[in-house]
């Protein structure tokens, strides 16, 4: 617990370091009412889109775009393609490219530029053959055509994901380093300057769909939530991403600020390996019933949180009331599973053992999301009460995906969006599908497999919902991992900001429509 703390305390200096270099908006300048101030969760060490999920930074801040955007209600509508269409044979779509844009460095957007584009972002990311594979892309004018080995039904929502974000390659052929300067995109801003710790854009003079509101955007990294509510109250930002529901009510009782939330696609869940201790069904049962997760939701996270049950929030409607939850909150059930397996106190210290050995659990998480730290100590002492010692380790963001890959970790908790395309069959299959990239934890079932190809590629839409909710039902009764809840996402904006807004997808934050009132 000290431990954790101190990371923490760390964690607030390094912060308050961060956004003091960015100096403080009362102290007036010439220029100030034409720069914007973003407090942001860093997790982007590059701005290379294909490099793990730093593609999700790049449109974030406003540099790079894709052929669709997805509305309130997660439907993909014309962004870089003005629209689009499924031939027959629903093997080949034809995408037409929206032909006012222009990329930042004024070079036009053409069908063989977004062509060159997705080759390089397959070229490069594995993870791109996770969303769809292309047998063939042809350009043709404005006209992009895509052929696909199968059928899919949503090929334009797949295209909506940031991964998927259109740049300039002739940029890097001309010996620009894009993970360092950032691509060449077709977004309201250009970057000036990148570190992991702060990013500067400028506005991009060629943005093809009206005057970005300022002249320049400043980012610092503030990844605790505690140092990013002083930013914003200090006014070292004009608006920040993400406030903790320790700080929520700060904002809400000051006039000078709005709070922007939404309910949101994510989901704050546990994995658990199942190549150590918790192979055994029994133990993660144990686990998941000594965990009090409505009452995480209402006193913990102040009811900015949904209580956990399932792998998809109730904000997406694939069956979360008709599902069963096979472990809801019993301490007693929680004992009596352990001591099924052969785990009791025999000397007294409070830790229940097995064999002269202790349960004891390595739980990894990090703390650019503030609930992540609060859910770490909740369990710790949830799971106290039952005689398991669970040892709390704060990792770097990026040290999570390794660990997630590899399998080396006992519990690991993640925040991830669940349905970052509008539908979440890649979730379930990214994190939990037999041989994933992401899926380290061990575990693999066949019928869950044809489940999800079952949700992906079905015809008719009652079908493939009805596969995704029995695959999350084959996962509760398996307690295959811990599903802690799902928060409501917000920005809070000082009130001389306009055009400020929170979408489930959580890509769009710095956008055109921003501006000083």
């Amino acid at each position: 617990m000290n431990g954790l703390r101190k990371a923490l305390l760390i964690g607030m200096t390094l912060g308050v370091a961060v956004f003091g270099t960015v100096g403080c908006m009362n102290q007036p300048s010439d220029s100030s009412n034409d720069v914007l101030k973003v407090g942001a969760i860093s997790f982007a060490g590059t701005l290379e889109p294909t490099e793990n999920y730093f593609s999700w930074a790049v449109v974030r801040y406003g540099v790079g775009e894709t052929l669709t955007k997805f509305d309130d209600h997660m439907n993909a509508k014309p962004w870089l393609a003005s629209s689009w269409k499924q031939s027959d044979d629903k093997l080949t779509w034809t995408f037409i490219i929206n032909d006012k844009v222009k990329f930042s460095n004024g070079n036009p957007l053409t069908a063989e530029a977004v062509k060159a584009s997705l080759e390089r972002t397959f070229t490069k990311s594995k993870r791109a053959k996770t969303f769809f594979n292309y047998t063939e892309m042809a350009a043709n004018g404005q006209e992009l055509i895509i052929k696909t080995d199968k059928p899919y039904y949503n090929l334009p929502s797949l295209l909506g994901d940031p991964l998927f974000l259109i740049i300039d390659v002739t940029a890097e052929a001309n010996g620009r380093d894009i993970a360092k300067e950032g691509p060449i995109g077709t977004g309201p801003y250009v970057v000036s300057s990148f570190t992991k710790e702060r990013a500067e854009l400028a506005r991009n003079d060629n943005y093809w769909d009206g005057k970005p509101g300022f002249s320049k955007v400043e980012i610092p990294s503030i990844n605790d939530a505690n140092t990013r509510a002083m930013a914003l109250q200090a006014g070292d930002v004009d608006m920040a991403v993400s406030i903790g529901p320790g700080e929520y009510g700060i904002f809400q009782n000051d006039k000078k600020f709005t709070i922007y939330e939404d309910a949101s696609l994510r989901d704050v869940f546990v994995r658990m390996s199942q190549k150590g201790k918790l192979k055994n069904p029994n133990l993660r049962a144990a686990l998941i019933a000594a965990a009090d997760r409505e009452s995480y939701a209402k006193n913990l996270m102040k009811d900015t949180f949904v209580a956990g049950k399932a792998p998809l929030p109730p904000s997406i409607d694939y069956g979360f009331n008709q599902l069963r939850d096979p472990n809801t909150y019993d301490v007693e059930r929680a004992k009596e599973l352990l001591k099924k397996e052969g785990y009791v106190d025999t000397n007294g210290d409070g830790i229940v053992d097995k064999d002269g050995e202790n349960l004891v659990l390595n739980f990894y998480a990090y703390t650019s999301r503030p609930e992540l730290p609060l859910y770490a100590e909740a369990l710790q002492a949830d799971y106290k009460k039952i005689g398991v010692d669970l040892q709390i380790k704060i990792v770097d963001y990026a040290v999570i995906d390794t660990l997630a890959q590899s399998g080396d970790y006992d519990m690991l908790i993640s925040s991830v969006v669940t349905a970052n395309t509008g539908q979440p069959v890649w979730f379930l299959k990214q994190y939990w599908g037999t041989g994933a990239e992401a899926n380290g934890s061990g575990f693999s079932n066949p019928r869950f497999d044809e489940l999800l190809v079952l949700g992906e590629s079905a015809n008719d839409p009652v079908v493939r919902r009805n596969a995704v909710i029995n695959a999350q039902q084959l996962m509760l009764d398996d307690s295959v991992a811990l599903f802690l809840g799902y928060p409501k996402i917000n920005i809070v904006g000082n009130n001389h900001i306009d055009g400020i807004k929170i979408t489930p997808s959580e890509y769009y934050i710095i956008t055109k429509d921003l501006k000083r009132k």
